[in-house]
């Protein structure tokens, strides 16, 4: 699930997220190589069985939210590791906090 209603988890777990994000996956997996991909909690994770891992790369660890995020979340590096992995592949890495143009006034 991509979405949720403030404070209910799985609130929109019926509006065909699962159905949408299985696509997306199965089709970066199937036209992309060397992809990093970033599953974090339990839903997200399961999506790695759909993941060629000899032509992609998987990182896993709990979910961000606040109830979740102190059980592995926070310091799992997974910025850091992906950009390692980028490199070490002769990728150009991910600027994780680029400078967006300011907005028009």
């Amino acid at each position: 699930m991509l979405t949720v209603r403030a404070g209910q988890a799985h609130s929109h777990a019926s509006l065909g997220w699962e159905t949408f994000t299985d696509k997306v996956i199965s089709l970066i997996n199937q036209h992309r190589e060397g992809v990093v991909f970033l599953l974090w909690g339990s839903h997200a994770q399961k999506k790695g069985a759909i993941i060629d891992k000899q032509r992609h790369h998987v990182l896993k660890a709990p979910h961000p939210s606040p109830l979740s995020a102190h059980r592995g979340f926070f310091g799992c590096n997974h910025f850091v590791l992906a950009n390692q992995w980028l490199e070490q592949r002769g990728e150009t890495p991910i600027d994780w906090m680029p400078v967006l143009p300011a907005e028009s006034e």
